[in-house]
């Protein structure tokens, strides 16, 4: 049987409640023949019922009067019995099933109660008897729900939108890695204090000023595309006492250790950056932060102010000491840079950084890096996988030499403005004298025309008073 699939349940294993039998003159009418390989629950309408021995036959059994299942000829032939008129027995056959996770019960439990109380006239215990199977349904309904709610989980669907044919081996790093401990891997290079496990790549133990990173043999000349990345943050420090995040590239160079993150610094090219510890004691924003940087090999990361004249964006995720799978998803395409993240274990992605304007050559290399400083984190990649996406561009880009390009940004305003508030998004920056000349320019051209207007509004209601009198 494949896996997954439900095994079928036999009749001696999914549990069967069996009704009585129905008896001559009932509106079903025909009898069954009782089961002798087990017992068989056998009850007459509004009573109480027992179960018979298995292998003993139905003549054989000898019961007191109101517990026989053959009711006396008046009641055969429709006149009054004891309880009132003679009513169609009221039979029930539930089938539960706990692979259901609870619907099918659920709806049989509401049909017991509802028939056991809607149908047929009855007084006295007979209606008694109703209202307690009413009972007893609506109890396998709840049960029956309560079991779909606490039944498992289904499981998660692909967090890849990508396509599967598309996904570039070469660029990708996934189980079963080829290398272990500090043996070579196929097509990716490693340094520092980078560890290769059966389970994941780690770049940084939780051990203080520690540097390690891993990259990518192979350069990579898709003009679109699409990097999934399977990654966790960890360690023993509690709030504010770890650091200092992570690194994942697409650059010019590779395996040029540095102070950024344990690579180097004026770099060619993208870097998305997972910052766990605020350096900035002035800052406002909520840490770990997530922020984007184009470089062309001219900007200096600044870490004491967390990189933030330089960024391009970001956003705050809490992606640290999870305990479930955390992923960050970087898309390329024409022109246009997205970020998205997976940190709540909702399996959807959530918008971080879309900017538009992003201009990066092909032939570059992916990698990523860690370092730790006074404090220490253990970082983790456990995958990275690279989709090819299939997107139209234009005719006249045909003719450009992707490879020649310089990374560059066209941005209304300058990345050097940028300051966070508290939600991660940016504001204007400090007033300069020009900025504060002209806002009080425009304060007085205000407060004058108002004041014309304000005149004129009172003239021509002095004028309107003038015409009464």
């Amino acid at each position: 049987m494949a896996p997954g699939q439900r095994t079928p349940l036999s009749s001696e294993s999914r549990g069967i409640i069996a009704g009585d039998v129905p008896v001559p003159g009932s509106r079903r009418g025909g009898s069954r023949v009782p089961r002798a390989a087990r017992g068989t629950h056998v009850s007459g309408p509004g009573e109480g019922g027992r179960t018979t021995p298995p292998g003993m036959p139905p003549e054989q059994l000898r019961t007191r009067k109101e517990d026989t299942q053959t009711p006396p000829p008046e009641a055969q032939r429709g006149l009054l019995t004891p309880s009132g008129p003679a009513s169609p027995p009221y039979h029930t056959r539930v089938e539960v099933s706990l692979t259901s996770r609870g619907g099918t019960a659920a709806v049989c439990g509401f049909l017991i109660g509802y028939r056991c109380c809607g149908a047929g006239p009855g007084r006295g215990a007979g209606r008694r008897k109703r209202r307690m199977a009413a009972g007893a349904g609506g109890l396998v309904a709840v049960v029956a729900l309560l079991l779909a709610l606490v039944g498992p989980r289904p499981a998660p669907a692909e967090l890849t939108d990508g396509n599967s044919e598309h996904l570039k081996r070469e660029h990708s790093l996934m189980k079963p890695y080829q290398g272990a401990g500090s043996a070579a891997m196929p097509l990716w290079d490693f340094q520092g204090s980078t560890m290769v496990t059966s389970q994941y790549v780690r770049l940084t133990p939780d051990e203080r000023s520690r540097e390690g990173s891993i990259w990518n043999r192979v350069p990579c000349f898709l003009k679109d595309w699409e990097l999934h990345v399977h990654f966790k943050i960890h360690g023993a420090g509690k709030k504010n006492l770890h650091g200092d995040g992570l690194a994942l590239w697409y650059t010019q160079d590779r395996l040029v250790p540095g102070p950024v993150f344990g690579s180097k610094d004026k770099f060619h090219g993208l870097a998305i950056f997972l910052d766990t510890y605020p350096n900035d004691e002035a800052t406002e924003r909520v840490f770990p932060y997530i922020s984007a940087m184009v470089n062309n090999g001219s900007l200096t990361y600044d870490h004491s102010k967390d990189g933030r004249w330089t960024e391009l964006a970001g956003c705050s995720a809490d992606l640290r000491n999870q305990n479930h799978d955390t992923f960050l998803a970087i898309r390329y395409s024409r022109g246009r840079l997205t970020v998205m993240t997976d940190v709540e274990d909702k399996n959807e992605w959530k918008n971080c950084i879309d900017i538009a304007g992003v201009q990066l050559p092909t032939g570059y290399f992916f990698g990523a890096s860690a370092g730790t400083g006074d404090l220490s984190d253990n970082h983790d990649i456990i995958s990275m996988k690279l989709f090819q996406l299939m997107v139209e561009h234009p005719v006249e880009d045909e003719t450009v030499d992707w490879t020649k390009i310089e990374p560059r940004v066209s941005l209304l305003k300058s990345p050097k403005d940028n300051v966070d508030d508290p939600t991660g998004n940016f504001r204007s920056g400090p007033l300069t004298g020009w900025k504060v000349f002209l806002l009080l320019l425009c304060a007085l051209l205000g407060i004058i025309i108002c004041a014309v207007v304000g005149a004129v509004v009172f003239q021509k209601r002095q004028e309107r008073n003038k015409r009464f009198y």
